[in-house]
């Protein structure tokens, strides 16, 4: 039979160096986000500062978490390389040391950002407050759970892995990965919903830039919650690699949510003016001698009501005046298409 503490401190090595890598990635990820931020002075940047202060949040909240990770595993491989009972047993009586309980305190802030973040996304997806009542009761819980798991985690002799903390940090994990596959979900439902809708009206590079494979992945934190499935699986289980798929884990409750940041200040993220723009455009049609007649509706209306002659309407125009808004701010050019900006056509 396998060595359980030979595959935990292997698990622990690995997940200590995904962590770094990950911790690179969010690192470009953040400075990516701030250069967008420092560089466009607008209207906007109220939100922006918003998003760099969360931003600066996550960074430092998975800053303590990687570099506990690391010094416990110094600890209990390099400076106490001869404790009695080796690293089984340094483990035991120091997995309540109290830069650990600070590690899974941040690991929990993170996770409640991280919900947060996503459950908004979720609301401006879906655009109906209803949508997200049950996840932000789950989300409640979560927090509530997540307390307790810090605190029972953190009294001396206790071990996350092991007996009553173990027990509740389940309980924990379980709620707010089902939080997570729930919201997920939604969006995921959502973004195809829609892609399905607005594909024989925009054109395919409309579409894509906030339908496609990339905004489905990124809008519904896939990583975030794959991982934290295998965790709470493995977790379930007992298994030694639980330590493996918590580190990636909670690296990825902090690097998903900052995609969604970075997406969203690109103007390439799903927006509530985007979603309307996308739905519904005002045409109004101008005749040569001057007299106005006008056609209100959605863009499908238009392309299926005069399908022939010179009085048919190409919407290529719409698309490549969309997607020619990508070089500045997209959100910006919907948000003046949604205040009642018109497109007049000469027939």
């Amino acid at each position: 039979m396998a060595d359980q503490n030979a595959i935990f401190q292997n698990c622990y090595y690995v997940g200590n160096n995904f962590n770094a890598i990950l911790y690179g990635i969010e690192l470009v990820l953040y400075f990516a986000s701030v250069t967008v931020i420092l560089k466009k002075k607008d209207k906007s940047n109220v939100d922006r500062r918003f998003f760099l202060y969360f931003s600066t949040a996550l960074l430092l909240m998975i800053t303590i978490y990687v570099a506990v990770q690391a010094v416990f595993g110094e600890e209990m491989w390099i400076v106490h390389a001869d404790y009695p009972g080796g690293s089984a047993q340094y483990l035991a009586d120091n997995a309540a040391v109290w830069y650990q309980t600070l590690g899974s305190a941040a690991s929990i802030v993170l996770n409640l950002m991280s919900d947060g973040l996503l459950i908004y996304r979720c609301y401006v997806v879906w655009g109906d407050v209803r949508i997200v009542i049950v996840p932000f009761i789950l989300y409640l819980g979560t927090a509530a759970l997540g307390i307790l798991t810090c605190y029972v985690s953190g009294t001396p002799n206790s071990n996350f892995f092991v007996g009553r903390a173990a027990q509740i940090a389940l309980s924990y994990s379980t709620v707010v990965i089902g939080l997570n596959v729930l919201v997920s979900t939604l969006i995921c439902v959502r973004i195809l919903a829609r892609a399905r809708q607005m594909r024989g009206v925009l054109g395919e590079d409309i579409v894509q830039t906030y339908t496609g494979a990339a905004a489905l992945i990124v809008e519904s934190a896939l990583p975030y919650t794959l991982f934290g499935i295998a965790y709470v699986v493995s977790l379930g289980l007992n298994s030694p690699t639980s330590i493996l798929f918590l580190s990636i884990y909670v690296m990825f409750t902090c690097v998903s949510p900052q995609m969604i940041i970075l997406r969203v200040l690109m103007g390439r993220a799903w927006s509530r003016e985007a979603g309307a723009t996308l739905t519904r455009t005002a045409l109004h049609f101008t005749t040569p001698h001057g007299d106005d007649s006008a056609f209100t509706g959605t863009t499908a209306a238009a392309r299926s009501g005069k399908a022939a002659g010179a009085d048919a309407l190409d919407l290529r125009t719409f698309d490549s005046g969309l997607s020619h808004s990508h070089a500045g701010s997209s959100q910006r050019d919907f948000a003046d298409l949604e205040s009642g900006s018109v497109i007049e056509v000469k027939i």
